[in-house]
């Protein structure tokens, strides 16, 4: 008699049941080529071939006009975006699954042509000394980004709620609230892009203030254990952070917070890049912090099916998220559970506006 594959076995997180721990990462794709930045067709067609995930994260949706800084992202903030992202809910629901709205704002990682000209907005006046993507296509260097003041920091904040409302209307499972890589809330978060001298600032208790309070906006329209959260403690020298010594004793903190917290999941990310060299940073996010976090711990980066399977078998997560084989490989779970190959992806077609790379692959008995 065969062995369910740990990454096989159903799991309950919080208020929902999932079919399988094979979770479909937070991906941005940049499809919403439209007025209103809203889902359409092919997002429908593409988070349906992918409903076999015991759940589906959908990309990064910025919670106001504000949070935009990359082309063509469907957002929450408006009636239009919420209509089209009720109809991907209710195609992936008819397929059994179950799917969560990451909840994104870019802060400094933006550029002015997304705002009228004027700065995006961030903790501080601190560039993030990157380059990015305008609306029309060209790569241009990012700016010195306006520092907010409390009453945009008080603002932000009610638009992280309004966008759950949101996303409670369109029918989702839950939210993820998008606390890594480089954004704004990691932004507060991280000694170098925050250094503000007021209560968001400073201290761990100051700089994680913005973070539970989005937490507590969105709880006004979702159950905690329908809320999970992403982050990245060991990112470095990517999306314009560098970690600090005070960089992961600060993530102990915060994660140890989380656990006065009926959350639905943690999720971490390992290491985007080499840190075994870097005293100061962890290159075993999952087994540090498993240690740490009593909750549901979700993990990703670069894990194929042994690695996921083996993650999970020596309890160091319970569920792993899978970002570019999910692209490629619209039936993944069914192929982890043949043990069959996978197909590549290709790169060049991450962030094209059409079904090309986006709703084209072929599921296996197609190939």
């Amino acid at each position: 008699m065969s062995t369910i594959q740990p990454l096989l076995k159903p799991i309950t997180l919080g208020a929902v049941t999932l079919k399988n721990r094979v979770v479909m990462a937070p991906m941005t794709r940049c499809r919403a080529d439209n007025e209103h930045q809203a889902p359409v067709q092919k997002h429908v067609d593409y988070y349906t071939q992918r409903a076999g995930a015991g759940l589906i994260i959908t990309e990064g949706s910025e919670v106001s006009r504000q949070g935009r800084g990359y082309p063509a992202v469907a957002g929450i903030f408006n009636e239009a975006q919420v209509a089209g992202w009720k109809k991907v809910v209710d195609s992936v629901h008819k397929q059994g699954g179950k799917i969560f709205i990451q909840l994104w704002h870019v802060g400094r990682t933006s550029l002015p042509d997304f705002h009228d000209g004027n700065l995006p907005w961030a903790p501080s006046a601190v560039n993030p000394e990157t380059e990015l993507y305008s609306p029309s296509g060209e790569k241009k260097k990012t700016v010195t980004p306006h520092a907010m003041t409390v009453e945009e920091i008080e603002q932000t904040v009610r638009e992280f709620g309004q966008a759950a409302a949101n996303a409670k209307k369109a029918g989702f499972d839950g939210v993820e609230i998008h606390s890594s890589n480089g954004y704004l809330i990691h932004q507060f978060f991280n000694k170098n892009s925050n250094t503000r001298t007021d209560s968001y600032g400073g201290s761990k208790e100051n700089r994680a203030r913005f973070f539970f309070e989005v937490l507590e906006a969105v709880k006004e329209s979702w159950p905690e254990n329908r809320i999970g959260c992403r982050m990245n403690p060991s990112l470095n020298g990517v999306f314009g952070i560098e970690a600090t010594p005070d960089t992961i004793p600060f993530f102990d903190y915060i994660i140890n917070r989380l656990n006065d917290h009926d959350l639905a999941y943690l999720h971490l990310s390992e290491p985007f890049t080499d840190v075994s060299s870097i005293d100061f940073l962890v290159s075993n996010i999952a087994a540090h912090y498993r240690s740490i976090y009593k909750g549901n711990l979700m993990i990703n980066n670069e894990f194929d099916r042994e690695a996921g399977n083996a993650v999970i078998e020596n309890d160091q997560a319970d569920l792993v998220a899978y970002g570019k084989l999910f692209i490629s490989n619209p039936d993944l779970v069914h192929r982890f559970e043949l043990k069959a190959e996978t197909a590549a992806w290709d790169q060049n077609t991450f962030y094209t506006q059409g079904r090309e790379g986006y709703t084209d692959y072929p599921a296996l008995q197609q190939e």
